[in-house]
């Protein structure tokens, strides 16, 4: 059954610009907001303040204004108390075919204040009685795109297509929780849901048709997650590491360079805990910039080669994996380890060197980048792998280091990006979380200050400072690759300028456009001492350690995302010195810019900052999500809103598949059902749009 009023045009619209194939598609295709529209205000009362409004008038003319790409079509509206102005951008010649003059209109739309009169842009106009065929009174609003707008597919038009799908509907939909669930929960039933999301009855049935949709959204992302968790525990077990001996112990005694914080020591406790139960362990270890995480990783391999197995390290860029082959080898210096380095650039021969060795187990620590997930690389006995900044990482890539070994390594995944609870217990669900958070002892937290481009001139004397008692400074610039080619201008001026102001010191420049080698060289001088300060883009962000570097210079800050400050502020602090972060900005920032940075300047932590960059900017953005292996898009649930339900729903899918690991009870057959629809995008098979 088609649907009346939807062609094929329209229906390719919807296909192409909001993946809405079929009548389901289209109701669950959820208002993003709602408005009251049972108010119809007059002209007189419009004032600045208000985001929509309904007027009752009549067009008494229309005017085509401007030239060429500048032209458009303005009306009059008025009514019994004054007029405003309409105008439209598109459509020209249509518009006054659709909307006569003289005939009175209902009219939807946001005011503006345009010189000293008000306007309408795009306004919604449907004559009274046809108005009143539609719900009036609280109203969902559709999110559309330009091409839906072109096509006649506003918010009102979706709203009229579901108002037809649903009058079709005749008998209750389906539903998708198992009476159990409904039972346990007191959610409404789910035809209720669906038709008081569009079309609220009450403020009340709204808001339980919002908790219902969102419910069973989280409820369906946990159960999957949770799933794939228990049929490994089940299927695949774990390696047994039972025993603490020499490696760990002696380590501890004579190279442990300081005393393990409390926060440290618990979380090598976790990771001993969870070695040593006979599954294989997957944890997620989350800690700031230099809070010791290396060293944490460190303890765990120890475990590792203490029980007869090898380890290794996966890093995501040949920087940081060399970072992490000269501070492991420095760490067990004396205690008889071989530990090997394996990128993309290690020679040929060196390889066939490395190689055999790592076969046969003489190689015990292995670190590299993804060069390690090859097939050329085999392992004696690999024990434990440790993934760094895990979010670089496919899932794919990840499962390969699985391989080998015939019996699964443990797995420890480690990040410097702080991640909201809600996010990690989505795109991480899988994994167990333990948390750094606490700093080594005499780390000093980084002093950050907001300073407006147009003072840079007092900036340069008190860097001057730093250099003069011998400091290190980064100065990073954006690069952006839809402005690609005007960033690295901005780079190479800022580079010769930088020379300009300090001829005395050494300067170097890096970015990613750079070649591997040459980028390197540049990173080593700076590194070494050789130069003083460093003029970079974000390649800085994720694997230089420069103890002596004290100060961070961030142009264009208000370019930049939270977590990317972040990161790039913990690139300073690493050594006993007071550290500075400088945010250099313009004077006109917007609102969300501002909140950026004064977040920015009040509070190193960074979960803090990772919950305040997860409301800003909404999960969608949150780097990892789409290699998390989430298998379905949320499309009414907010993670940074709805952490509460997310925990019930979560709560819930672990007590249901604690006692039916694979849902092979009766009562979770819907369950199941739901869940091999949603993992395999298959549809109900209801009748198509067009």
């Amino acid at each position: 059954m088609y649907l009346p009023g939807v062609g094929p045009k329209k229906a390719e619209v919807l296909r192409k610009e909001i993946n809405v194939v079929s009548w389901e598609d289209m109701i669950y295709y959820f208002p993003y907001k709602y408005i009251d529209r049972s108010k119809i205000f007059k002209v007189r009362e419009i004032n600045g303040n208000m985001p929509y409004i309904q007027l009752k008038g009549k067009i008494s003319g229309y005017q085509a204004v401007g030239e060429g790409s500048g032209r458009r079509l303005t009306a009059t509206f008025s009514d019994d108390t004054g007029s405003i102005e309409l105008v439209w951008f598109r459509m020209l010649k249509q518009i006054p075919e659709m909307y006569k003059v003289g005939t009175e209109y209902i009219l939807f739309g946001k005011p503006t204040l345009f010189g000293h009169r008000f306007n309408i842009a795009h306004p919604e106009l449907e004559t009274e009685n046809k108005f009143y065929e539609g719900e009036v009174g609280v109203q969902g609003q559709y999110n559309t795109t330009e091409r839906m707008k072109n096509a006649f597919l506003h918010s009102r038009a979706l709203q009229k297509i579901i108002t037809k799908i649903l009058e079709n509907i005749k008998t209750p939909l389906p539903e998708t929780l198992s009476k159990d669930i409904i039972d346990k929960t007191h959610v409404i039933p789910l035809d209720e849901a669906i038709r008081n999301i569009h079309f609220p009855k009450s403020a009340d049935l709204l808001r339980k048709a919002q908790y219902r949709l969102k419910f069973e959204e989280l409820f369906y992302l946990q159960l999957n997650i949770l799933r794939v968790t228990k049929y490994r525990e089940k299927r695949l077990g774990g390696l047994l590491f039972t025993k603490v001996g020499d490696y760990f112990n002696n380590f501890y005694k004579y190279n442990l360079p300081f005393e393990l914080t409390n926060a440290q020591k618990r979380v090598v406790r976790e990771i001993r805990q969870d070695t040593n139960t006979g599954k294989q362990m997957n944890r997620l270890l989350q800690g700031d910039v230099g809070s010791g995480k290396t060293l944490v990783a460190l303890l765990s391999i120890l475990l590792s080669l203490d029980n007869g197995f090898q380890g290794a390290i996966m890093a995501p860029t040949e920087i940081l994996a060399t970072q992490h082959y000269e501070t492991i080898r420095e760490l067990t210096a004396g205690l008889g380890i071989e530990v090997a380095l394996l990128t993309g650039s290690t020679k040929k021969k060196v390889r066939e060197t490395i190689l055999p060795k790592v076969r046969s187990g003489e190689i015990q620590i292995l670190i590299g980048t993804h060069a390690l997930i090859e097939d050329t690389v085999e392992f004696g006995n690999l024990g434990l792998i440790i993934v760094d900044e895990q979010h670089r990482f496919g899932v794919a890539q990840r499962a390969k280091l699985w391989k080998k070994n015939t019996v699964p390594p443990h797995v420890l995944v480690m990040t410097a990006t702080p991640i909201p609870r809600t996010l990690a217990m989505t795109v991480y669900g899988d994994l167990d979380v333990s948390v750094i958070d606490e700093l080594p002892p005499g780390r000093k937290p980084v002093k950050t200050y907001h300073v407006y481009s147009e003072k840079r001139r007092n900036l340069y004397e008190s860097v001057r400072k730093q250099l003069q008692e011998g400091r290190q400074v980064y100065i990073v610039y954006p690069l952006i690759e839809e402005s690609e080619k005007m960033d690295l201008k901005n780079l190479t001026e800022g580079f010769e300028t930088t020379k300009q102001i300090y001829p005395e010191y050494n300067v170097c420049m890096v970015h990613g456009k750079m070649k591997p080698a040459e980028k390197e060289a540049e990173m080593q001088k700076f590194v070494s001492g050789e130069t003083q300060i460093m003029v970079a883009t974000t390649v800085i962000e994720v694997g230089v350690n420069v103890p002596n570097a004290s100060v961070m210079i961030i142009e264009n800050a208000e370019r930049f995302g939270l977590s990317q400050l972040h990161q790039l502020r913990g690139r300073v602090g690493r050594g006993a010195d007071q550290s500075l972060c400088i945010l250099l900005t313009r004077y006109e920032l917007s609102e969300n810019t501002r909140k950026r940075i004064a977040i920015m300047t009040e509070t190193n932590d960074g979960f803090v900052i990772a919950e305040e960059d997860l409301k800003l900017r909404g999960p969608g953005d949150i780097d990892g999500t789409q290699q998390s292996g989430v298998a379905f898009n949320l499309k009414i649930a907010n993670l940074s809103q709805d952490g509460q339900i997310l925990s019930q729903a979560r709560d819930l899918a672990r007590d249901i598949l604690e006692a039916d690991p694979l849902l092979e009870k009766f009562q979770n057959g819907l369950l199941k059902q739901q869940l091999d629809k949603l993992n395999t995008g298959h549809k109900m098979g209801w009748f198509m749009i067009s």
